[in-house]
């Protein structure tokens, strides 16, 4: 591994205070089995009980299936303005099964339209559509869900259906893999996270549905994420909210009654702006340092911000950290611009390293014969 300390533009860092209440005493009351806090920016875990326990995440699992919707359009192997027919099958299984679009049997609804209902009303019947139609069948589709869960490192989950219905167990989750896909579904599709999340109601074929999110028209900034519940998997929950930059995402699983999950989920995140602050460490775009780079046109590949930075303390602390820069290196070229290639490691006295991600300012394309001479020469005289 290979390791830098961060540049000049790192912030300056203060001393504690004292005299500073504990966060945890203004704490509100939470019943879930499972409960989790997540400040995006700097990573902090803000209250967690049981967060790497297995639960069946119901229709929390459509977080998932919008991720890897967005990840195919990003591709360009999805069109939003794509239309897919249904299947007559498809039809006859999810007609009117639990949340549903009320897809007709003739319908040819758009991704856009089905993406929406997804997001917005928790239709079944289009997490299938949208299914079959992007990969030609529900286990091509799961297959790419696994594999999503697979590269964002969410060990202990498992997807056998693109809407969560009741599969034996099949399907799995745990509070922190759900923090950790919700994180990286607002920070690496931000248009399309604002274009789908946040809509309080969703009319389609003369239909208005409401959205069930306990947060909206209650907490300022709440933009997502999703609801849960059958009997087997009780009341669950990931909401998330964004104020000044700062963003905060929740999970919340195991209520026995819909109406603790909504006023102790408002009660929550309202608690983890007022008892905690976020300290900017570095804007997004921010050069925070170089990374030697082997077989590539160039020798280093700047190391940039992919979002806003931060530390989170509770309110009124301020307290020493120090910033260093980890890469597994030297980086092989080629490297494409805005692709993770290193970490941002933030120390504070007594708590665990905070890892944030840093990615490469710049393409770096693979070198000639030239650059291979040139990188040999450079080692053997230690430069």
């Amino acid at each position: 591994m290979a390791g830098m300390p961060a540049q000049a533009a790192a912030p300056e860092a203060s001393t504690l205070q004292t005299g500073v209440a504990d966060p945890l005493g203004s704490m509100p009351r939470i019943d879930a089995p499972i409960a989790l806090m997540v400040d995006v920016g700097s990573g902090r875990v803000l209250f967690s009980r049981d967060p790497h326990r297995r639960f069946v995440p119901a229709s929390i699992t459509k977080i998932m299936t919008s991720y890897v919707a967005f990840d195919l359009i990003s591709k360009g192997k999805l069109r939003l303005d794509q239309r897919i027919p249904i299947r007559r099958e498809t039809f006859r299984k999810w007609r009117n099964v639990g949340s549903t679009m009320f897809l007709p049997a003739e319908a040819q609804p758009t991704v856009a339209e089905l993406i929406e209902g997804i997001v917005t009303v928790s239709a079944n019947d289009a997490c299938v559509v949208l299914a079959e139609g992007a990969t030609g069948s529900v286990s091509a589709f799961t297959a790419l869900m696994n594999g999503a869960a697979a590269g964002l490192g969410m060990r202990d989950s498992h997807f056998n259906t693109p809407n969560g219905w009741m599969d034996e167990g099949q399907t799995y989750v745990t509070a922190a893999d759900l923090a950790t896909l919700s994180g990286a579904l607002m920070t690496r599709f931000p248009d399309l996270y604002r274009r789908f999340y946040g809509h309080s109601e969703m009319t389609w074929g003369g239909i208005t549905q409401p959205n069930h999110n306990p947060l909206y028209g209650h907490v300022e900034g709440a933009d997502g994420v999703k609801t849960g519940f059958t009997n087997e998997a009780g009341y669950g929950f990931v909401g998330s909210a964004e104020r000044k930059g700062r963003r905060l995402v929740m999970v919340l699983g195991g209520y026995d009654r819909p109406i603790d999950r909504t006023n102790q989920s408002r009660a929550f995140i309202e608690w983890g702006f007022a008892a905690w602050d976020a300290k900017p460490l570095f804007a997004k775009g921010a050069n925070v340092g170089v990374a030697a780079v082997q077989g590539g046109g160039e020798r280093t590949v700047s190391l940039v911000a992919p979002r806003d930075l931060t530390i989170t303390m509770p309110r009124g602390v301020a307290t020493k950290y120090t910033l260093s820069v980890r890469y597994k290196g030297p980086l092989k070229a080629p490297i494409a611009k805005g692709e993770t290639v290193a970490s941002l490691l933030v120390r504070v006295p007594g708590e665990p390293v905070h890892v944030l991600p840093l990615v490469a300012g710049a393409d770096v394309e693979r070198g000639g014969v030239f650059s291979r001479l040139r990188d040999g020469t450079m080692g053997l005289v230690g430069l």
